[in-house]
């Protein structure tokens, strides 16, 4: 049986539920992820909750929307704009990550 997993922003105002930790985590080159420094974990959108005070930034195609904590700023996830069935957690968020046993992909594509 998998066991959930929990995270939370730097300060604490913004905690996060998926069901497992992830087995890998992608670490996209686009112009605004490698700002972040994120390593995304994928789930249907039905299994990720967060609660607490986020901020949403959208930009672009405007297909995402990156939510960060309205306090401390960290980026927790992004969520689709549309019918979309996956989001995105930063996995550098959740407690427990072990990043000596997660496979990290890299997806170089930074036209985005």
């Amino acid at each position: 049986m998998t066991q959930s997993a929990h995270g939370r922003c730097h300060c604490g105002a913004v905690q996060l539920s998926v069901p497992r930790l992830p087995a890998d985590v992608t670490e996209c080159h686009c112009s605004i992820c490698r700002r972040y420094g994120a390593l995304w974990a994928y789930y249907k959108v039905k299994e990720v909750s967060f609660t607490g005070p986020t901020e949403l930034y959208v930009w672009g195609r405007k297909y995402i929307a990156f939510h960060r904590c309205a306090k401390c700023g960290c980026v927790v996830a992004w969520t689709p704009r549309g019918d979309y069935p996956e989001c995105a957690v930063n996995a550098r968020m959740l407690e427990g990550l072990n990043l000596e046993i997660v496979r990290v992909i890299v997806e170089e594509d930074a036209s985005g």
